[in-house]
């Protein structure tokens, strides 16, 4: 059985909550499904989100339940509806617990959890939203993402300085040693051929689109529209933005092009979190499967410093026990908050 890491920092100290929503990559089959039926709350949303969805919502539901994974899986039209549902019924699982976070952080799709969360739009309407963004997509042109263990610098020396010029874009930068890059299948296998040979560790995404790159401009474009149709309201929560790298304004929130910009921009998550983790001591809850953002806030010095903890709500592996990992966090975030 998977359990979550033993929290190291003083339980004498009054931690504030934030909770942190994965994205594309951190999917996995049957993610959180040991919870459906047993945590109420958690059962309620993925229900809400599933029937707001209709015929396909019913397809999403059986995708996410099925005992051998189905071969689109990790195609955003089933990774990120799913992660999105999954985190956004994990923060209301752990809401209705009793913990009350006060700032939410989302990497990429993980964002329009958070906005969820925070009520810019309800469960049902992040159906329709999320159901928009995977319209949007379907006309982008194929693509992929490449994880690479080296800061920005590294692979501007490995590949060349302009990197658009040879059809490479920074997708994400996770941590001053883990950048995320974007594009084209075959630009795409060029530089992880490049890198590879450099000693830069490097592998794919379990991504079939080249998100956050100016490949998806056209996507993002769509996106707004469609998102235009949708009431937006203020956070009652506040969201620190990866796209911006700061505190989601009033007037953003309820702006379309905000939410669909992020489709073709960056994800700048480690500053929107080295900017967090300078202040206060905060207790971060990674709502979604994996634990990928969970291991790189670990890197972060005030982590391993103890003025902070990261816990996560689900386990590493697919197959082991979701409900003594989120119980054993819920449980430890409870005396930590208390």
């Amino acid at each position: 059985m998977t359990r979550p890491a033993k929290a190291v920092a003083p339980l004498d100290v009054r931690r504030e909550v934030a909770l942190v929503f994965p994205g594309q990559g951190a999917q996995q089959p049957r993610m959180g499904a040991d919870l459906y039926r047993v945590e109420p709350t958690f059962t309620a949303v993925m229900d809400e989100f599933f029937a707001a969805g209709g015929a396909e919502g019913r397809r999403l539901r059986a995708d996410w339940l099925a005992e051998q994974p189905v071969p689109d899986f990790d195609d955003c039209c089933r990774a990120q509806p799913l992660l999105f549902a999954v985190g956004a019924a994990l923060a209301f699982a752990v809401i209705a617990r009793g913990l009350r976070p006060t700032v939410l952080v989302g990497h990429s799709v993980g964002e329009l959890a958070a906005a969820a969360v925070a009520g810019v739009f309800s469960i049902a309407e992040g159906s329709r939203v999320m159901a928009a963004r995977t319209a949007a997509m379907a006309a982008t042109e194929p693509g992929g993402m490449l994880a690479v263990a080296a800061g920005v610098g590294r692979i501007r020396e490995v590949l060349g300085a302009d990197l658009a010029e040879q059809g490479i874009a920074v997708a994400a930068i996770n941590s001053p040693y883990q950048t995320v890059l974007s594009g084209a299948t075959a630009e795409l296998r060029s530089a992880e051929r490049a890198l590879t040979a450099e000693v830069v560790a490097c592998r794919p995404v379990k991504a079939r689109q080249a998100f956050h790159s100016p490949l998806c401009a056209g996507a993002a474009a769509r996106f707004g529209e469609l998102l235009g149709r949708i009431e937006l309201r203020p956070p009652a929560i506040t969201i620190r933005s990866t796209c911006t790298a700061r505190d989601v304004t009033a007037a953003e929130s309820v702006t379309p092009e905000f939410w669909s910009a992020q489709l073709s921009r960056p994800v700048l998550f480690w500053p929107a979190m080295d900017d967090l983790l300078r202040s206060g001591s905060r207790l971060f809850l990674e709502a979604g499967p994996k634990g990928s953002c969970a291991a790189v806030l670990r890197l972060h010095p005030a982590v391993q410093s103890r003025t902070h903890v990261v816990l996560p709500l689900l386990p590493a592996a697919s197959r082991a026990d979701a409900r003594a990992v989120f119980d054993e966090s819920v449980g430890a975030a409870l005396a930590m908050t208390a």
